[in-house]
C-alpha cells in the first residue's frame, strides 16, 4: 500500500494489498467474508455476518470513479444494509454525498405498499483519504436522535414500539453514519479499530494486531498471492491513483495563485475593492477551465466534472 503526505509522494510498499483494491477484486467472494465482517465488527462493536453482496454503485463504475473510489453493499443476518465506501480524493460535497446514498438504499429496498415498518436499517461506512471538514478525531459516528428544546431530553420509544422494532432507541431505526480519516492517524495503534485504521493508512499489519479479521487478511491479502498478471494490474491501479491526486492538487494549487495574482493586479489597476473582488473571481473562473481541462482529458464523464467544479454541464461544454 502507499500512504500519501503531500503532491507528488509516491506510495508506501508494503507486503499486503490496498483496503480500496481488495474491496474491487477479493472481498467480493464469499470465501474472503471473514475480512470484511471482521472490519465491520470491530467498528460497529457487534458480531457481524455478511449474508450477501449486493447490487451497488460499484457495478457501473465509470473511468475516474474506478481510481477514485470503491463501494460495496452487504446485507448482514440482521437484514440490514451496509454500504462502505473508500473515498480516495477530496469531493467538497461528501456530507451531502453520503446523504443521498443511505436514502437511496431506504427507497430502493422497500416495497411499494409495503409499510413503513419495512424500513431497512442502514448503515453508511466511509473510508476517505482526504480531510473531510474539520475536527480533531480520526473516527466520527453519526446518528439521529430528537432532542427536546425546552426539557434537553431524548425522544424515547414506547415499549410497544421496542417489543415490535427489537430496539432500544429511535436512532437505531434511522440510517447511521461512520467516518473514518484514516489518513490523519499517525500514532501507535491501541484499539482493535486503530488496528485496522493503521493497516490502512499504511498498509501493514504488525504481528502484535489482533483485532477481529486482521489475520485473515494477513492470509489472504499478501501481495505474493498475486499472480503477475494481477500485480500488473494492481500497480497501474496505484500509479493512477498518484496521477489523479498529483493533477488535482497542481490545478487547485495554480488557480489559487494565478487568482490573487490577477485579483492584485486588477484591484491596483482599477484602485478599488470592485477590481480586486472581480480579479479574484475571475482567478477562481481560470482555476475550474484549467480543472475541466485537465479532467476532460482524463475522460472524466461531464456529471462528474460538474460536481466536482460546482459548473454546470453547458458551462463545462462551453469551455
Amino acid at each position: 500500500m502507499k500512504k500519501e503526505n503531500g503532491k507528488g509522494d509516491e506510495l508506501m510498499a508494503s507486503n499486503y494489498i490496498r483496503f480500496d483494491w481488495a474491496m474491487k477484486r477479493l472481498l467480493r467472494n464469499k470465501a474472503n467474508f471473514a475480512v470484511l465482517e471482521g472490519f465491520l465488527t470491530t467498528l460497529l462493536n457487534e458480531k457481524i455476518v455478511i449474508q450477501k453482496l449486493l447490487e451497488s454503485e460499484s457495478n457501473q463504475e465509470d473511468e475516474f470513479d474506478k481510481y477514485n473510489r470503491v463501494d460495496m453493499l452487504a446485507e448482514n443476518s440482521k437484514g440490514e444494509l451496509i454500504l462502505i465506501e473508500v473515498q480516495n480524493n477530496n469531493e467538497y460535497a461528501y456530507f451531502q454525498r453520503m446523504l443521498f446514498g443511505t436514502s437511496k438504499l431506504v427507497t430502493e429496498y422497500i416495497n411499494r405498499g409495503e409499510g413503513y415498518d419495512k424500513v431497512r436499517k442502514v448503515y453508511s461506512v466511509n473510508i476517505v483519504y482526504f480531510s473531510l471538514g474539520s475536527g480533531k478525531d480520526i473516527v466520527y459516528h453519526g446518528k439521529t436522535e430528537f432532542r427536546g428544546i425546552h426539557q434537553g431530553d431524548v425522544l424515547e420509544l414506547t415499549p410497544f414500539q421496542k417489543q415490535t422494532f427489537k430496539v432500544d432507541s429511535v436512532s437505531q431505526l434511522y440510517p447511521e453514519y461512520y467516518i473514518l480519516k484514516v489518513n490523519d492517524f499517525n500514532q501507535v495503534a491501541r484499539s482493535p479499530l486503530e488496528e485496522w485504521i493503521y493497516y490502512m493508512n499504511t498498509g501493514d499489519i504488525p504481528d502484535s494486531a489482533t483485532a477481529p479479521g486482521l489475520d485473515e487478511a494477513r492470509q489472504r491479502l499478501k501481495l505474493d498471492k498475486m499472480t503477475k498478471e494481477e500485480l500488473n494490474a494492481y500497480y497501474r491501479h496505484l500509479d493512477n491513483i498518484v496521477i489523479l491526486r498529483d493533477n488535482i492538487y497542481t490545478e487547485r494549487a495554480e488557480g489559487r495563485a494565478e487568482g490573487r495574482a490577477e485579483g492584485r493586479a486588477e484591484g491596483r489597476a482599477e484602485g478599488h475593492a470592485e477590481g480586486r473582488a472581480e480579479g479574484l473571481m475571475e482567478g477562481r473562473m481560470e482555476e475550474k477551465r484549467e480543472m475541466v481541462h485537465n479532467m476532460k482529458s482524463l475522460n472524466i464523464p461531464l456529471d462528474t466534472i460538474s460536481q466536482v467544479t460546482g459548473l454546470s454541464i453547458e458551462e463545462i461544454k462551453s469551455l
